[in-house]
């Protein structure tokens, strides 16, 4: 039975809350079979005009009402080809180097961290965990350069959650500082599939459109080696909606010739920039390229900056 409000009809003035929420429900049911009524008769006219039938409309999104950023990189830019050519990872991209990266973690990690640190070193391949003990990472960081590390990951902690990523190339940087949050373990995930072979997992990189985008999307590629075992069927992904960056690993599971479903493998989690700074870590006297200014730059929904 359909239900009619006065036109007038506000559900906030009902007093009675448990009556305010019964109300609330069956304005949104209401609401809900209007558009699938409407939905239905819009689908019986594109059938009845047929090949006349004007094209759908497309709805309004976030991403496709996107500011225009004027870094945005054009693949056929010289300026980007050079800066390519010449920026700290061109070795890698050059294939002169061969990842090697070291995961550590803050000061005396704690047991969600610690098995977080683990999962993630199953996903990059060549890389070790080292568990912190009042080691500065300024310390740290010549030691990893002497033993030809390529790549330096601290995870940060707060209530014993990870709430951090800090990302640093070596040996001339730069340093990425990000949030961390909705992190998943393996055992957190549902229909999760077997643990993740050895294989050297492909890498996916989505929307990192900007310059500065292009950079850290260059820093995750840097991580993995060049030559991937499509045999695993592992793919990692990072993936850029609204400047959240996704992280997934998952398994792609060959159903038939031409049906093919994933499964995910875990962990999972999403990272939100911060700061990119030039060189290694230096939280004195670093100099930073970017910085998320939050009362200057999200003036607008609908600008982003990756």
């Amino acid at each position: 039975e359909r239900v009619l409000f006065p036109p007038t009809f506000s559900v906030s003035e009902i007093k009675n809350k448990q009556r305010r929420h019964f109300m609330f429900q069956r304005w949104k049911q209401q609401q809900r079979k209007e558009k699938l009524a409407l939905k239905k008769k819009r689908k019986k006219e594109r059938e009845a005009l047929g090949d006349k039938a004007p094209p759908k409309a497309v709805p309004k999104t976030i991403e496709n009402q996107r500011v225009y950023d004027e870094t945005t990189v054009d693949p056929n830019d010289e300026e980007v080809a050079f800066d390519e050519a010449t920026d700290e990872f061109a070795p890698y991209f050059n294939r002169q180097t061969v990842p090697k990266i070291l995961i550590t973690t803050s000061d005396r990690p704690r047991g969600r961290t610690v098995r977080f640190c683990e999962q993630l070193a199953t996903v990059i391949p060549n890389s070790h965990v080292y568990y912190r003990r009042g080691l500065a990472l300024k310390r740290i960081i010549p030691q990893c350069i002497a033993r030809d590390f390529t790549d330096l990951i601290v995870i940060n902690e707060d209530r014993k959650i990870p709430n951090g990523l800090v990302l640093s190339h070596l040996p001339d940087g730069p340093t990425a500082h990000f949030r961390m949050s909705s992190v998943r373990l393996r055992k957190e995930i549902k229909r999760k599939g077997k643990e993740p072979t050895e294989h050297v997992p492909e890498v996916i990189l989505n929307n990192f459109t900007t310059r500065l985008g292009h950079s850290i999307g260059r820093m995750f590629a840097a991580l993995f080696p060049h030559d991937p075992q499509f045999i695993g069927r592992q793919v990692a992904t990072f993936h850029n909606q609204r400047d959240y960056i996704f992280f997934r690993f998952h398994r792609y599971i060959f159903k038939s010739e031409k049906k093919v479903g994933i499964q995910e493998l875990g962990p999972r989690f999403t990272l939100k920039l911060r700061s990119l700074q030039k060189g290694t870590f230096d939280s004195k006297f670093g100099e930073y390229e970017w910085i998320h200014k939050r009362r200057e730059m999200d003036t607008s929904r609908r600008k982003f900056h990756l």
